[in-house]
C-alpha cells in the first residue's frame, strides 16, 4: 500500500518516477488562461485568513458544500469565515475520488506545510497554523505567484478594462512575472441578451468614439485589439456555449446589429449570422497579430434560475451543454481558413463526449509550418479530473501529435491553484510511463524527456512566443 499523496503521489511506474522527478517536476509555469485579479497582483495583496484565499470565488468547492448539506449561510452566506472554513473541512472528508480531495491537500502541503488530512477535527490547528504564515508576510499573493515558478498569468479580461493594473504590474521591476490581458469579447457578441447595448456604450466610451452603425462596431472592436495587443496581450478567449455558424454579407449583419442597439430582440438565424461575421472578423484580426484564440464550448450556464436571481453567475449551478459542435464549428474555422487569416487556435469543450470530435476536427486544420498550430485544449472545468485528463491526452494521442500539446492552465480564480500543475504533471508523467512500460514506446530517455518537458512548458512558451 503506497502512502496518502507521497513523493510519488500518482506515479505508478519507474518510468513515470523518472520522468516526473528529473525532467517534469520543477520546470517553470506558464498559465495561458485563469481568472486571477490583476488588481491583486498589482497591490500583493495580503489574506486575513485561509477562507478568503481558499473559498471566496470557488464554486467548485461551493457546489460540494452544497452536495454535502452544508446551508448557503456557510457556502456565500453570512457565515463567520472560521465557520466557512470549518464547513468545508466537514465536507472534505467526503469527497473520495473527487480532484478536490488531492487540490485540498496539495496546496495545504505546498504552500502551508501541512502534512495531515483536513477534517473536523484537524481544522482548528490547520486554521490556526495557515493564517499564522497569511499574515506574516510569507504569502501574499506575489509570493504564491513567484514561488510556484510562474512566469506567465494569462488573466481574463473584458475588451472595456482599462488594463491599467496589467500596465502598473510592467512597470514595476520588483515584479519579474509577466501578467498579460487576454481578450474576452463574450459581452459584445451576446446580441439578444439585455447587457448589450449598456455594453456597446461603455465600448464606445473607452474607444473614443461614436458607435451607430456595425462598421463603428468593429472599428471600436479592432481598436481595443491594438490596445490589448500594446499592452502584451498575444491570446484572446470566447466562451461559445453552444456553437453556431451562418453565412451573412456585412450589409445583413449591419442591419441585424440596428436592431440588437435599438435593444430589439433578433430571430436565432440573425444571431447565428452576426456572431459569426463578427466572430470571423475577430478571427482575422488575431491572425494579423499572430495571436492565439480560444473557443470554449459546451457550457450549459445559470441553470438554477432561483440561485441565480439571488448569488448572480459563476456561483456554481453551471453544467456540461449536450449541443452537436462538429458541423457549426467547421465551417467557422472554415470561414477564417479561406481566409488564410485561421489563427493559431485552442478547442476546449465542457463535455468529455466530444473530445474525438476535437481531436480530429485540429487535424483538418493544421499547417503553415507551426508545430500544433491547432490545438486541443486541456480538460476543462468539469473534466479537470484525473480520468478527464486522461481520456483528453488519450484522445489527443489517438488521433494527433501528442509530443506538440501545449498542456496544463489553472482556470481558476484561486491563487492557490498552480498546484494543478504539478497534478497534471504527475498524470501525464504516468500516462507516458504506462506507454513505455506496456512497450508501446521504446524506453529512450532523452525522447521521454523531451516529450515531458515540452508538454509541462516548452511547447507552450514557444507557442505563445511571450
Amino acid at each position: 500500500m503506497k502512502a496518502f499523496m507521497d513523493d510519488n503521489f500518482e506515479l505508478n511506474n519507474q518510468t513515470a518516477e523518472k520522468l516526473y522527478h528529473e525532467y517534469a517536476k520543477d520546470l517553470p509555469i506558464i498559465d495561458y488562461h485563469c481568472h486571477l485579479s490583476p488588481e491583486e497582483i498589482y497591490e500583493n495583496t495580503q489574506f486575513e485568513n485561509i477562507t478568503k484565499v481558499w473559498l471566496y470565488g470557488d464554486h467548485y468547492k461551493w457546489r460540494a458544500m452544497r452536495a454535502n448539506g452544508i446551508e448557503e449561510k456557510y457556502v456565500t452566506g453570512d457565515g463567520s469565515d472560521y465557520d466557512k472554513f470549518l464547513a468545508w473541512a466537514k465536507t472534505v472528508p467526503m469527497l473520495i475520488g473527487n480532484p478536490l480531495y488531492h487540490w485540498t491537500h496539495l496546496e495545504l502541503k505546498r504552500y502551508f506545510g501541512v502534512e495531515e488530512p483536513l477534517n473536523e477535527n484537524t481544522a482548528p490547528a490547520i486554521w490556526e497554523k495557515v493564517n499564522n504564515q497569511l499574515t506574516s508576510g510569507e504569502w501574499n499573493v506575489r509570493d504564491f505567484i513567484v514561488k510556484s515558478g510562474v512566469e506567465v498569468v494569462c488573466t481574463t479580461d473584458d475588451p472595456t478594462d482599462s488594463l491599467e493594473y496589467h500596465e502598473k504590474i510592467k512597470a514595476d521591476d520588483s515584479f519579474n512575472v509577466k501578467v498579460l490581458p487576454s481578450f474576452r469579447p463574450d459581452k459584445g457578441l451576446e446580441i439578444n441578451r439585455n447587457t448589450f447595448v449598456d455594453w456597446v456604450a461603455k465600448l464606445a466610451e473607452v474607444s473614443e468614439m461614436t458607435i451607430d452603425s456595425y462598421d463603428a462596431f468593429l472599428q471600436a472592436l479592432e481598436k481595443r485589439i491594438e490596445f490589448f495587443h500594446e499592452v502584451g496581450g498575444r491570446v484572446s478567449d470566447h466562451a461559445i456555449d453552444t456553437a453556431m455558424y451562418e453565412e451573412a454579407t456585412e450589409e445583413e449583419v449591419a442591419q441585424i446589429f440596428a436592431k440588437g442597439i435599438k435593444n430589439e430582440k433578433v430571430s436565432l438565424e440573425e444571431e447565428k449570422k452576426f456572431k459569426s461575421y463578427t466572430l470571423t472578423f475577430l478571427g482575422k484580426e488575431y491572425h494579423k497579430r499572430g495571436w492565439a484564440m480560444q473557443y470554449h464550448i459546451n457550457a450549459h450556464r445559470n441553470n438554477n434560475t432561483r440561485m441565480f436571481n439571488k448569488l448572480g453567475p459563476d456561483t456554481g449551478f453551471d453544467s456540461m451543454n449536450d449541443a452537436l459542435i462538429a458541423e457549426p464549428l467547421v465551417r467557422l474555422l472554415d470561414s477564417l481558413d479561406r481566409a488564410d487569416a485561421l489563427p493559431k487556435t485552442i478547442l476546449y469543450s465542457l463535455n468529455s463526449r466530444d473530445n474525438v470530435t476535437l481531436s480530429t476536427i485540429i487535424g483538418s486544420f493544421q499547417g503553415g509550418g507551426v508545430p500544433g498550430k491547432m490545438q486541443f485544449g486541456t480538460a476543462w472545468w468539469f473534466n479537470d479530473t484525473k480520468l478527464g485528463m486522461i481520456d483528453q491526452m488519450e484522445k489527443l494521442a489517438d488521433n494527433g501529435v501528442f509530443s506538440r500539446f501545449i498542456g496544463m492552465l489553472t482556470d481558476s480564480r484561486s491563487f492557490l491553484s498552480y498546484t494543478r500543475h504539478e497534478y497534471f504533471r504527475r498524470i501525464m508523467c504516468n500516462l507516458v510511463g504506462e506507454w513505455v512500460e506496456n512497450g508501446e514506446y521504446p524506453n529512450d530517455e532523452e525522447a521521454l524527456k523531451q516529450i515531458v518537458q515540452n508538454i509541462s512548458y516548452y511547447n507552450a512558451k514557444e507557442y505563445f512566443g511571450f
